[in-house]
């Protein structure tokens, strides 16, 4: 059986998070979706949803059109290596605060997912 860094390629995804912070400074990353609560049990027999959503939090999206934003973004992320796209979310920290409450897709990411960068999961 694939090891979690297999599973997930841990490698591109620390790619991936470099080549978003080095156009704008992170401070957060999320991944969530399908392939994340695979790697945490989830059983197959449900509905599957993204295989990835990727949630960047950043003070540096401030002033940059939402769309522009989640489109780089999104063209930064390696579907081929990474095995699927994925569903990008691209918010500032009081955006993401108030689509946490408002978005299910966000606040089960921001809930189950794994950080890849940023504050650990608070218990």
């Amino acid at each position: 059986m694939p090891s979690v860094a297999e599973m997930l390629n841990e490698r591109e995804l620390g790619r991936y998070v470099q080549r978003v912070d080095g156009r704008w400074p992170l401070e957060r990353v999320i991944l969530g979706g399908a392939r994340v609560l695979d790697v945490q049990g989830a059983p197959p027999q449900r509905e599957r949803g993204a295989e990835y959503v990727a949630i960047l939090i950043s003070e540096y999206f401030a002033g940059v059109p939402w769309l522009e934003r989640v489109y780089q973004a999104a063209n930064l992320w390696d579907a081929d290596e990474m095995g699927a796209v994925a569903d990008v979310h691209c918010y500032t920290p009081d955006e993401f605060a108030r689509r946490r409450a408002s978005l299910p897709v966000v606040r089960q990411v921001a809930e189950h997912g794994i950080e890849l960068m940023g504050p650990a999961p608070q218990n």
